[in-house]
């Protein structure tokens, strides 16, 4: 019998899960919301619960649609997800969650990690290609949940990242079995040493956190159990279907762009705008207190990158489409929006937009999210053009690190959401003075992760010639010339604007929050 595959790809602001043919075509898919909750200032948080129902109501419903078109779910050779690589829960010993899930887009270990990098410890560049800590590392939050979590004190045995979680579950596992793959191990951005892909004894020392606590390192494709009685019965599904490790989010999304060598570029246009530069190793100058960047390995042996982000990116696209246009759940409505935005010059007429939604980082720690320079004659498409631009320009400040350090970025590819539209893609290559490429590749992660369990029971023998046989390209953005200094000038202006004229205004901002 012909071969189905099953992916799924655990999000910040949905669940997606596919099942792809032999072909690697798609055949059936389903996607389903999450939510996530800010209960202080800084803080965000997910009940990773959610993650677990969502994969499970839409794995039913995916296999009620198997039947619906004559395909039968005993064909499902393997199930493989991946999530995000900066977030963690805290599990008990029967792999149930004591804390909430927290990921990069909380905010709350800013002093810890200021008081961290205040030692200027070598160590971290040296083993994990990271020289700083992050608010938005995994490491950063076990210390917090450590320190202040008493449940987790109490009846905690581990730390996991969110696909892992409902990996363990949809296999029954328990908490002593916790797992990670290689590539989202690095998504901890301490503790580990990225090239010997191993916890570090030293590092976990350093950071108080007992190496009990974290899980086995393992390869994505490594096979962790089969499908639970209990979660076959929820979804349809036949009891054992092979369950593998897993990978991280990004990780899959580069390589089913075609990233597979090094001095590559890719934007991931998710919640978490991303710009990565795949690399063979740890680049030192990119690798200095300071740039702001994350050093990864990726899902495949010998591969990493090297990535700068903008923490809001693609949730503030929802945020002004949902909070400020009304037009929550519309998902129709961004191609509107764009649609007005296209007939407003570039520059938006001199509005800008700060996309520091949950705070800013680095030299704009302090900045937080605001529209300027508004006039009467300005309206919604000129506020979305300044958000998309905002984005920009934040990724044009990587750009230029990337290049001083010698990798080349004349061409960039684009995926995820964001990749779909065309106004953007256009502001990004105009901005980033490079050739911007979209690729037909609507499965993304999804599909990544079922050719990578095609790989795991033998279906392929090679993962980039697969993965190379189902990628086409279908959308080419040049830079105009005329654009592109335009958008420089803007962009040392908006530079010197946030970074020393708005500094104090930025701090008593702050202040005001906290009256």
């Amino acid at each position: 019998m012909a071969k189905l595959y099953m992916g799924f790809d655990a999000g910040t602001q949905s669940v997606k899960v596919g099942v792809y043919d032999e072909n690697f075509e798609l055949v059936a898919s389903r996607s389903l919301p999450t939510e996530l909750s800010y209960p202080h200032p800084g803080w965000v948080e997910m009940n990773v619960d959610t993650y677990l129902e969502n994969c499970i109501t839409a794995m039913a419903e995916v296999t009620s649609e198997l039947r619906r078109i004559g395909r039968d779910p005993k064909d499902i050779a393997a199930i493989m997800g991946d999530g995000i690589i900066c977030g963690i829960v805290g599990i008990d010993e029967n792999a149930r969650p004591v804390t909430p899930y927290i990921n990069y887009l909380d905010s709350r270990t800013t002093e810890d990690v200021e008081a961290l990098n205040a030692k200027k410890l070598s160590i971290w560049g040296r083993e994990t290609g990271n020289a700083e800590a992050s608010p938005m590392f995994p490491a950063m939050f076990a210390r917090w949940f450590l320190r202040n979590s008493p449940e987790f004190s109490e009846r905690g045995v581990k730390f996991v990242h969110n696909a892992p979680y409902v990996l363990m579950r949809l296999a029954g596992l328990k908490g002593k079995d916790a797992f990670i793959d290689w590539g989202a191990m690095s998504g901890w951005g301490l503790g580990y040493d990225v090239q010997a892909k191993k916890w570090s004894s030293e590092q976990l020392e350093l950071l108080g956190i007992d190496e009990k606590y974290m899980p086995r390192i393992l390869k994505p494709w490594d096979k962790v159990g089969g499908l639970c009685e209990e979660i076959s019965v929820r979804t349809g599904l036949p009891a054992g279907i092979p369950i593998l490790a897993g990978a991280g989010d990004t990780m899959q999304s580069m390589l089913g762009s075609g990233v597979f060598e090094a001095h590559q570029g890719v934007d991931v246009a998710g919640t978490c705008a991303m710009f990565c530069v795949s690399t063979r190793g740890i680049i030192p100058e990119l690798s200095q207190p300071g740039t702001g960047l994350i050093f990864n390995s990726g899902t495949l042996p010998d591969t990493y990158f090297y990535w700068g982000f903008v923490r809001t990116g693609g949730l503030a696209l929802r945020w002004f489409k949902d909070n400020v246009c009304r037009h929550e759940g519309d998902g129709a409505y961004y191609g509107e929006l764009s649609a007005g935005a296209e007939k407003i010059p570039a520059g938006s007429r001199g509005v800008l937009f700060l996309p520091y939604l949950t705070g800013g980082y680095g030299e704009e720690k302090e900045a937080s999210g605001c529209f300027l320079n508004m006039t009467m004659d300005d309206n919604q498409f000129v506020m979305w053009r300044a958000v998309l631009e905002a984005i920009g320009y934040d990724y044009m400040e990587l750009a230029d690190g990337y290049r001083r350090a010698g990798v080349a970025l004349n061409r960039i590819t684009v995926t995820e959401g964001g990749s779909r539209d065309p106004l953007w893609n256009q502001i990004k290559s105009n901005m980033l003075d490079a050739e911007v490429v979209r690729f037909k590749n609507p499965g993304g992660a999804v599909l990544t992760n079922c050719v990578f369990g095609a790989y795991a029971t033998g279906g392929i023998t090679d993962v980039k010639a697969a993965l190379s046989k189902v990628i086409s390209e279908n959308g080419v953005y040049e830079p105009v010339p005329e654009l592109v200094s335009r958008y420089r000038e803007l962009f040392e202006n908006r530079k010197a604007l946030v970074r020393s004229d708005m500094k104090a205004a930025f701090s008593r901002l702050v202040r005001m929050r906290e009256m």
